[in-house]
């Protein structure tokens, strides 16, 4: 399997087994919705935040953001609410384009998904080579990890009907883990074909809206 198909394998898995995690990356003060919010608001233009909403939530965005641009003026403290009602209306109205809840802001600190932080961190560096490395490594040791298990347990498996039993549980998951491995990464470009179509066809609706 070459370097590229384990990637792609391992991150529709990675997006499969922790979802909540990836999602949360954008309820975060220093992610990209909330960075986009702040540019907006130091420039005194809505544009910037607009793309990562959808179109229909433009107006209620539009008017949040003139609202919040009134009360920053009242000073420091109407500032600072003001400001977090911003960054509140866009999150939430991200989360719902993606059609998942919001839960609240995150602070800086909160721990993001570390394959989500390399991703960010490749694009502003223009490299894929941490991601590629980091994905390859999670899968190597998944893979190493079951191998290991279930032929430690092959060797007792004639024992008795008990170790026979966890020796055929952990070859079950071993075989499992590496054929959803393959599958996904054999049809990877399957996948992305389906995945752009959708987008595209998003993307199309979005600017059908926007020209009415």
């Amino acid at each position: 399997m070459t370097q590229s198909k384990i990637v792609a394998a391992f991150l529709v898995m990675a997006g499969m087994l922790f979802p909540l995690l990836a999602q949360a990356h954008c309820d975060t003060m220093n992610g990209p919705v909330v960075t986009a919010a702040k540019r907006a608001l130091a420039l005194h233009d809505v544009a910037p935040v607009l793309k990562w909403v959808p179109v229909t939530s433009e107006s209620e965005v539009r008017s949040a953001f003139s609202k919040t641009l009134a009360v920053r003026a009242l000073g420091p403290d109407a500032r600072d609410l003001a400001d977090n009602y911003f960054f509140e209306t866009v999150v939430r109205l991200h989360r719902a384009g993606e059609g998942e809840p919001f839960t609240g802001l995150k602070s800086n600190e909160a721990e993001a998904e570390p394959s989500i932080v390399e991703a960010d961190e490749s694009l502003k560096i223009g490299s894929a080579d941490g991601v590629i490395k980091l994905v390859n490594d999670a899968a190597s040791a998944g893979i190493r990890q079951r191998f290991s298990i279930v032929r430690e347990k092959q060797m007792h498996a004639d024992e008795s009907v008990v170790a026979g039993r966890e020796y055929v549980r952990a070859y079950v998951e071993y075989v499992h883990y590496v054929e959803e491995l393959h599958q996904r990464a054999a049809g990877q470009a399957e996948d992305a074909d389906v995945f752009q179509g959708h987008h595209a066809k998003q993307i199309h609706q979005d600017t059908q809206e926007s020209s009415k």
